[in-house]
């Protein structure tokens, strides 16, 4: 035994030498192959960073190699972690990795004022409205339905007992349960349990109060948009049976529902809105009169210089939709753009709502780069390729004959969200210019 024991203590150095010499050779790879997985990588790695660059600081949800550059590099950085060449490129996808996450910066506290002064007059109007309601319930108590629900039965009262009273219709839902019926056009609120209510939507009763619901929209507070749930005031007209609760499963059955005329409408935290015959749209929210005076005190910008630089109207232009200021808005765009492809009221209403919508829910700011200018139409006498070959009196036949100069302009727009996380990669937007007067905005629609 003790021979054996010895034999063993004598053969165990050896067999731990061979042991490690076994898991190093396995560990080391031919240089030639190693060079090989290298080169694999590298590829992989080279085609991620060109994805990256083109991003231009900006995110996006799915990378073509970003996922195999770093696998391979990984495999590598485990396998050979001592071999400066993975190490490099260890360096290079970890530097790309960071770099396609977005760029950053620190968001300053006028990036994101318009948003403090929104809530400010959201916060007043609100009050004014929600007062002006509690007159308004005050005035109709006699007459009001105390409870909306269960509804009237029609089998039980008459058209006539109940028309002319009024009711107060809370959680409305607009425009989730709008519809257009074999009536007419209608809000449903209710359920074959509990009966229904058709809240008319075709004559001004409502229409005014809506308009005056966007015009606040537009003008005050863009997150409106959010409430999803109105109250209303109305008055019963009538009677129907109508459909409404229809959809993919079938056509539904047909409920007597009563017909009501709105006197009313609340946006909670919001707005009051009402009918006004004497307004141009039928309509007014509680407040309305005092929001251009108010607003007069956010404006950090009035006019547009007739010197203006087109990275500089750029500017003005954002501040413009920021502010809420439409008139500055609609004055830095190309006046002929505005009959154009998509008309005035396009201009006016629709693609300034977009950007509304997109400065509460999507970014908070925006930069923009310095101008590239080229001439469109006309003699350039800047270009001095050209004017190498030319004598004053050359240039002047050309500027002649060329006609009235025409400029474009293309400003570029980094935007960030409220985090200050870069957002995709910069915008191009396009500005003109004609016979050397004021810039315009052409990419009215553009988002930043």
């Amino acid at each position: 035994m003790s021979s054996t024991a010895n034999n063993i203590r004598r053969f165990w150095p050896v067999a731990a030498a061979c042991a490690c010499a076994l898991i190093c050779a396995a560990q080391s790879a031919d240089p030639a192959q190693l060079t090989r997985l290298i080169g694999y990588a590298d590829y992989y790695v080279r085609e991620f960073e060109k994805e990256v660059a083109l991003q231009r600081g900006g995110e996006k949800m799915v990378w073509r190699n970003q996922r195999t550059a770093l696998e391979k590099v990984r495999d590598l950085k485990l396998k050979y972690p001592d071999d400066p060449r993975v190490d490099a490129l260890f360096r290079r996808v970890r530097a790309a990795l960071k770099r396609s996450k977005g760029d950053f910066v620190d968001v300053q506290a006028e990036w994101t004022q318009y948003l403090h002064n929104e809530d400010n007059m959201r916060q007043l109007i609100s009050k004014l409205g929600e007062e002006e309601w509690q007159r308004i319930i005050e005035s109709h108590k006699e007459g009001m339905i105390e409870k909306a629900f269960p509804a009237p039965d029609s089998a039980e009262i008459s058209v006539e007992e109940l028309k002319g009273r009024y009711v107060v219709l809370e959680d409305v839902e607009y425009p989730a349960k709008q519809f257009y019926g074999a009536s007419g056009e209608y809000i449903w609120c209710g359920k074959p349990s509990s009966g229904f209510w058709f809240i008319d939507l075709a004559g001004r009763d409502w229409l005014g109060p809506y308009e005056a619901a966007k015009r606040y929209r537009r003008t005050v507070d863009s997150s409106m948009q959010e409430v999803k749930k109105w109250t209303v005031l109305a008055e019963v007209s009538g009677i129907t049976a109508e459909n409404p609760i229809g959809g993919e499963e079938g056509p539904g059955a047909f409920y007597f529902g009563w017909i009501l005329k709105p006197v009313a409408i609340k946006i909670p935290d919001h707005l009051v809105a009402v009918r006004d015959k004497e307004a141009e749209s039928s309509g007014r929210f509680i407040g309305e009169e005092k929001v251009e005076a108010i607003k007069q005190g956010w404006y950090t910008i009035k006019e547009i210089p007739k010197d203006v630089t087109p990275d500089r109207l750029m500017e003005i232009f954002m501040t413009a939709i920021k502010e809420k200021n439409h008139k500055l808005y609609l004055q830095c765009i190309d006046p002929e753009y505005m009959g154009g492809t998509y008309g005035e009221d396009e201009v006016k209403r629709y693609f300034w709502d977009l950007h509304q919508e997109r400065f509460h829910g999507e970014y908070v700011h925006a930069t923009f780069s310095k101008p590239k200018i080229t001439v469109q139409k006309g003699f350039d006498r800047k270009d001095e390729l050209q004017n190498f070959f030319l004598d004053d009196d050359d240039r002047k036949t050309l500027e002649k004959i060329g006609g009235e100069k025409v400029e474009e302009a293309v400003v570029e727009s980094i935007a960030y969200d409220k985090n200050g996380k870069q957002l995709g990669s910069p915008h191009p937007h396009r500005l003109r210019r004609k016979g050397g007067g004021r810039w315009y905005v052409l990419d009215y629609q553009q988002r930043f």
